[in-house]
């Protein structure tokens, strides 16, 4: 699941990035409401954090605009707790609404109950470049060429698909591919790059696995990463 901070506060923004990403979420941070539109316009995200009182447009007019285009749930973020604040979020659109001081127990749960409302919609096919991969047939394809894959292999390839363009770290994948939080020292995650890299990318043209030193994996077309 991906979730997009919107939140001015550096401090605040940073700690429920790295409390999403630890609790297995990706996440990103926008600064002010008209770089969280654009992302929203631009980046498919599965949850909004929003605050109120942000620069450029406020979480107000940020929720008004984005109703016009999505319908993806929003958990209102402020240091407001009057009533009729609440209201007009509500009334705006939003799905939620917590008062900071927050306890990031409670934020945690609220987002896990916003996220179990909405129906998962997933796409039949995924594609990039020469690579395809069918989500119902369980079947992957590269240069027309069908690879065949182990059900992990299968399941880590989707995920980096879904999350294309961005960094998942080994943490992540353990978590969403085998369901277990494997020690950082473990070097699961890397055998398991190597032995999809070496079916979809080693004899095939343009390389689409990239290692992220320091960070993690990520699918991608560009050809200017740090690759191992």
């Amino acid at each position: 699941m991906h979730i997009l901070i919107v939140e001015d506060e550096s401090k605040i923004a940073q700690f429920l990035a790295k409390g999403l990403n630890e609790s297995g979420y990706t996440s990103a941070i926008a600064k002010d409401g008209m770089e969280a539109l654009s992302r929203l316009q631009d980046e498919a995200f599965d949850l909004l954090i929003l605050d109120v009182m942000l620069p450029k447009l406020d979480g107000w007019q940020v929720l008004q605009t984005l109703r016009t285009f999505s319908k993806i749930p929003v958990l209102m973020l402020t240091a407001k707790d009057q009533v009729m604040d609440r209201v007009k979020g509500l009334e705006l659109g939003a799905d939620d609404y917590l008062v900071k001081p927050f306890s990031y127990i409670e934020l945690l749960a609220r987002i896990k109950s916003l996220l179990r409302r909405v129906p998962k919609i997933e796409q039949e096919i995924y594609s990039i470049a020469n690579l395809s991969l069918n989500r119902l047939s369980r079947e992957v394809h590269r240069a027309e060429i069908k690879i065949d894959l182990t059900a992990k292999e299968f399941v880590l390839l989707q995920l980096l698909i879904q999350h294309r363009g961005e960094v998942l770290t080994r943490t992540q994948i353990a978590s969403m591919v085998w369901n277990i939080n494997f020690d950082t020292d473990t070097n699961v995650v890397d055998v398991a790059i190597r032995r999809l890299r070496a079916k979809i990318d080693d004899h095939f043209s343009p390389k689409l696995i990239y290692t992220i030193r320091g960070m993690g994996y990520k699918v991608d077309l560009k050809e200017d990463h740090a690759d191992e």
